[in-house]
Parts: C-alpha cells; sequence; structure tokens
C-alpha cells in the first residue's frame, strides 16, 4: 500500500489533515500587518510572519480549532521578542562603540590637536601627578595606583584630586576654557 493511502487509511472522519497552505493565504497578510506594528519595519515583519507560520507547522497541539488565536498570540509574542532583540543589540553596540559611524577628517585632525595639548599639559605638570593621572586613566584601582607608585593608599584619592586640578589648571593657562 502506498504511503499517501496508508495515511489516508489511519485519519479517521473527524481528523482532517491540517491544511497549512490555505491559513498561510487566509492569515498571512494580517499576521505580518499585526507584528510591523508593533516592530515598525514591514519588510522584517514579513520575515517574522513567515516564522510564526513555520512554528505553527511544526507545533502539532497549535493546529488546533482555535488556530488563528494561536496565530495573533505568536505574533505579539515574536514583534516584542524582536524588539526586546533590537534594543540589546543597540545598547550592546554603544557599549561596545561598534554603532558609531567612521571619524570624519575633521573629527580625527581635531581628536589629534586634543591629544597634543594633553601631552603639552601632562609634560608641564609635576611628574608624580602626570604618572598618577595616566596611570588612572589606563583603568587602576587606587590599590594599584598605590603599589605602581609607592603611595600611601589612603592617600591616592586626594593626589589624585590634586593631580586633577593642577591638569586643569594649566590646560587652561595654555588653551583657555576646557571643552
Amino acid at each position: 500500500m502506498p504511503a499517501s493511502e496508508q495515511i489516508a487509511a489511519e485519519l479517521t472522519a473527524d481528523e482532517a489533515p491540517f491544511d497549512l497552505e490555505s491559513l498561510f493565504r487566509a492569515q498571512y497578510q494580517r499576521i505580518a500587518a499585526l507584528i510591523a506594528r508593533v516592530v515598525r519595519d514591514h519588510a522584517r515583519a514579513e520575515e517574522l510572519a513567515v516564522e510564526v507560520f513555520l512554528k505553527l507547522s511544526r507545533d502539532r497541539k497549535a493546529q488546533s480549532e482555535n488556530v488563528e488565536g494561536w496565530l495573533y498570540r505568536a505574533a505579539v509574542r515574536v514583534g516584542l521578542d524582536e524588539l526586546r532583540r533590537k534594543t540589546r543589540r543597540q545598547r550592546y553596540e554603544a557599549l561596545f562603540g561598534l554603532a558609531r559611524a567612521a571619524p570624519t577628517p575633521e573629527e580625527i585632525h581635531a581628536a589629534a590637536e586634543e591629544r597634543e595639548k594633553v601631552r603639552q599639559v601632562l609634560s608641564a605638570i609635576a611628574s608624580r601627578q602626570a604618572e598618577l593621572l595616566l596611570l588612572r586613566s589606563e583603568g587602576l584601582s587606587y590599590l594599584e595606583l598605590a603599589s605602581a607608585l609607592h603611595l600611601n593608599p589612603d592617600s591616592v584619592g586626594t593626589l589624585l584630586s590634586r593631580a586633577q586640578q593642577a591638569f586643569r589648571k594649566e590646560y587652561i593657562k595654555r588653551h583657555g576654557k576646557q571643552n
């Protein structure tokens, strides 16, 4: 007996095969429009709507008499998941600087000028203060600063504050108001 006849024989009169194709044709536009209202991107909404129907095709429990309700719930959830994913991605890109466009030649030039100003000021202040500022800018903790520069750990905060004040005073003296 061929496989198609065997499947038909196994189905009883109440168990009609699930017709995903006709449901897709009838509901796809509405599901895509619902998702588009959530994600505000029609092209992405169409892709997500296809994913919803793909999930439906894999979930036998969802293929029940309330399949349209399942579709709408799944569409909303997929849309919200997409929003969360997009928000997370934007946050991580901002943290890692991936979202930033390439700097313009003017920005590159301005940054180089600012670095040169900072070098000039660092060379003009006391070497201990310059060392403190440079090491702190590299992310060293107060305890690490004390160890590296042979300082009392309790005085690092005060010395660092004085170094920042000296830097600010020298910068203003040489280059005017700090940006």
